[in-house]
């Protein structure tokens, strides 16, 4: 297949109409556009997952990762959003920063390598955005048996602030989610004494909890905390006082907090009353060595390229960065500006992409 420039290979994944968990043919054209890479579908379910990789020498395994598929258009777009526009400098199209601008220009480096002290790999999958239950984590699961598993791994999400260049992620922080059920006696308004009202009890504790920093943070982590999502209580009417009361939590957990240290704070408070505490955890927090070998290869060449002296962040939400982190493999994120991420008109401008490129060339060239 004839190589594209690297705009073109970018219009064309934008093309792809590949909405959770459906990659419409797009990781075939991948596939199909790396022709001397080494392919392995690890399908799970209802998605498609391919590995790619091609071992140049001995050495150490770095990967190139993320998701071809995006988040529903919904409403609100100029045009629409699989034919992709170009405006005022910009290209618009669902999937412009979020994230087919880094699969552009890392597909478009590892096809342009032509030397690497080790093996160069690509690790792709239709399910990001959604659950992410048989995506990254089943094709790393699978390399994890046949003894693949990289050593450094970049995954390339959105994540400049204000300036292409500003921002890498070396960590992430967890998310906790919470519910507690507080227990209590059921009564007529009229006759509160023969009650045990448990909005008047969790009343007394919430000033206590709601918006409560766990820990202190640190250099690199905001401090985790607890953040109240929801209470429910009652049937909406006037004389009768509850029998139960829901309340749900959110704590986005760096790595000074763990689920039993959640549990220690909520029995604090609650530990005289009756209430039942459920927790699950879908994400846990990670953090790479700011001196590990990959993060500063692609802080160099960041600067190399932009002359921008990148900061390190742990900021947003999850990404399939905490799955590599899950199996022991230094990651970090680079990609464009994340400012129109799943919103309409979504939009990316083609300097971005193509600098992106030449970071990961340099990154590939450290190594």
């Amino acid at each position: 297949m004839r190589r594209l420039e690297t705009i073109e290979l970018f219009i064309k994944l934008l093309s792809y109409p590949s909405v959770t968990p459906e990659d419409c043919g797009a990781l075939s054209y991948i596939r199909d556009y790396l022709g001397d890479f080494e392919a392995e579908w690890v399908n799970r379910v209802n998605v498609k997952n391919i590995f790619l990789h091609k071992r140049f020498s001995d050495g150490p395994h770095l990967c190139f990762a993320g998701h071809i598929d995006v988040v529903p258009p919904g409403d609100g777009w100029s045009s629409d959003p699989f034919v992709p526009r170009f405006e005022d400098g910009y290209i618009y199209a669902r999937g412009a920063q979020d994230m087919k601008s880094g699969v552009a220009a890392f597909v478009q480096a590892c096809r342009d390598a032509e030397n690497f002290n080790g093996t160069l790999s690509l690790l792709l999958t239709s399910d990001e955005e959604g659950e992410a239950r048989h995506g990254t984590i089943e094709v790393l699961r699978y390399l994890d048996e046949i003894k693949m598993l990289p050593d450094y791994a970049v995954v390339a999400e959105p994540t400049c602030e204000e300036v292409f260049g500003d921002a890498i992620k070396i960590g992430r922080r967890g998310s906790i989610n919470g519910v507690i059920e507080k227990i209590g006696k059921q009564g007529h308004a009229a006759y509160p004494e023969k009650a045990h009202n448990p909005i008047h009890k969790v009343a007394q504790v919430l000033p206590h909890i709601a918006g409560v920093d766990l820990d202190g943070g640190d250099e690199f982590f905001a401090p985790s905390k607890f953040v109240i999502t929801d209470i429910r209580a009652g049937m909406e009417v006037t004389n009768v006082t509850p029998g139960k009361l829901r309340m749900m939590f959110n704590v986005r957990n760096n790595t000074k907090t763990t689920k039993e240290d959640i549990e220690s704070f909520v029995d604090r408070y609650f530990k005289d009353m009756n209430y039942l505490l459920t927790l699950t955890q879908s994400a846990k927090p990670f953090m790479t060595d700011k001196d590990s070998k990959i993060v500063k290869a692609i802080s160099g060449a960041i600067e190399e390229v932009t002359g921008v002296k990148t900061a390190y962040s742990t900021a947003g939400g999850t990404s399939d960065a905490r799955f590599f982190a899950e199996f022991g493999v230094d990651v970090v994120e680079f990609g464009v500006k994340n400012d129109t991420i799943h919103a309409p008109n979504e939009r990316t401008t083609p300097e971005e992409v193509e600098g992106l490129k030449e970071v990961f060339d340099r990154v590939i060239a450290a190594f």
